[in-house]
């Protein structure tokens, strides 16, 4: 998936999520947010923004990272996909942990730790997010993804740990807040995890039975973890976005499978993509 920019160099401002990670199963871990990065604000794990970026002439990658699957047994949630683009890359969040020591996975945000025997939780990646939350050994309540902006919370006695919130940017005119964790299972009498600020899901229960939900679309937040008896059915990971804005001037023309929209926000132009699917994708910018 390729953007060819035959004009020479523009300044651009960007932000790109990648895929939030699903959530585990059976007393499973939330799963933690895509990767946030973005030199208009705030970047993910509490860094800040990123260098002035000069969109030069060439080829370059738009790739948005799809939403891990939810896991659908006592196993472990997906990781999510990357977003990318040109030499910005954010990392798929981590999928959840689940029951009897399965670990999370690390990504832009880590996945929460499983029930029982206490499963690690995931390991943000610098400058993207933040790490998910742990699980106690012998408490029913697992830890929530981490999010953009905060460490996924502990599961601990009545609660399951709330996936960490998101970070707003306000990039396309208005501020809206994006990867959130997804929040923690339980499988005694308590409270669930709720998911994060900016499209984390919230965990699941087993009595009364409550699904996972899954992280909202291009926000990369991620999935609930899952407890339902039979399955354990973690909330799949919601897919990535990756937002560009550039002085209107530019003539910017979209072909292949990308899904995108275009506002004008004061001298810039704002495109935002929210889907790509083929390998023949190109943005030409001149």
């Amino acid at each position: 998936m390729s953007g060819t920019f035959g004009a020479s160099p523009y300044p651009c401002t960007y932000l790109v999520v990648a895929g939030g990670g699903g959530g585990g199963g059976e007393v499973g871990g939330g799963g933690g947010a895509g990767g946030y990065r973005t030199n208009a604000g705030t970047s993910g794990g509490g860094a800040s923004a990123e260098a002035v970026f000069n969109l030069a002439a060439g080829v370059h990658p738009v790739i948005v990272g799809a939403g891990g699957a939810g896991a659908t047994t006592a196993t472990f949630g997906s990781s999510g996909a990357d977003s990318t683009f040109s030499s910005i890359v954010s990392d798929g969040g981590g999928g959840g942990g689940s029951y009897n020591g399965i670990d999370a996975f690390d990504g832009g945000s880590g996945g929460g730790g499983g029930y029982n025997t206490a499963s690690s939780a995931g390991t943000g990646t610098t400058g993207q997010g933040f790490d998910g939350g742990s699980a106690i050994v012998g408490v029913n309540f697992s830890g929530g993804g981490g999010g953009a902006s905060e460490v996924g919370e502990d599961g601990v006695s009545g609660k399951a740990g709330d996936g960490g919130d998101g970070v707003a940017s306000s990039i396309t005119g208005s501020s809206v807040t994006r990867a959130g964790g997804g929040g923690g299972a339980r499988s005694a009498a308590g409270a669930v995890g709720v998911g994060g600020a900016g499209g984390g899901g919230d965990g699941g229960s087993r009595t009364p039975t409550v699904l996972a939900t899954d992280g909202s679309a291009n926000t990369g937040g991620g999935g609930g973890g899952g407890d339902t008896p039979a399955t354990g059915t973690g909330g799949a990971g919601g897919s990535g976005v990756v937002i560009l804005s550039i002085p209107a001037q530019a003539i910017v023309t979209f072909s292949g499978g990308v899904t995108q929209t275009s506002a004008t926000v004061g001298v810039n132009k704002v495109y935002t993509v929210t889907a790509t699917s083929t390998d023949s994708e190109t943005v030409t910018i001149s």
